[in-house]
């Protein structure tokens, strides 16, 4: 009787435990249109959370970047619906490095977390300024395709402060169009 092999899922317990690195991965490389569309699908959903002045959706911004950096599209709805249904509509691929995206990712979270925790504290004029520099960059992105957290990425991995290694890909200038 032959023995079934199949390589093992994401977050599924192995005899060792937990795989916690395949949990958490971000994919690398990234689709750089799935990464413009979901910039697109967060600066729709701030303008509708600044315009309304819903202190709730601010909440979801930050958890949705939360998701995503932390477990990279797998789990985050707006990801998922920039992947698996507008980009394949789309029908474009343009491959880039996935450790800067993340880095971006980051940002964003920061930023819509402090936002958030701004308008708790009763700070909303301070909370909507947040979420309007998180409109702007999330704009960048998406209409003009310029991650203003990869530029920031590239930046610090050019002073030392992220290792050559986080993203050799980053370092290379001909795998940047490639």
């Amino acid at each position: 009787m032959s023995k079934l092999t199949h390589a093992p899922t994401p977050a599924v317990a192995s005899k060792r435990g937990i795989d916690w690195r395949r949990v958490f991965a971000f994919p690398n490389p990234v689709n750089e249109y799935s990464a413009r569309i979901t910039a697109a699908l967060v600066v729709a959903l701030s303008a509708v959370t600044l315009l309304t002045g819903f202190g709730w959706g601010l909440a979801v911004i930050a958890a949705g970047f939360w998701l995503r950096v932390l477990f990279g599209p797998r789990i985050s709805p707006l990801a998922q619906l920039s992947v698996k249904v507008l980009t394949p509509w789309l029908g474009r691929t343009r491959l880039v490095p996935g450790p800067p995206k993340r880095f971006a990712q980051g940002i964003g979270a920061a930023v819509s977390t402090a936002a958030a925790v701004l308008l708790a504290a009763g700070l909303a004029p301070a909370a909507w300024v947040l979420l309007s520099v998180l409109i702007a960059a999330a704009s960048l992105e998406a209409f003009a395709g310029f991650c203003l957290g990869c530029t920031v990425f590239g930046f610090l991995q050019r002073r030392g402060l992220i290792p050559e290694d986080v993203c050799e890909a980053c370092n290379n200038i001909s795998l940047r169009r490639a």
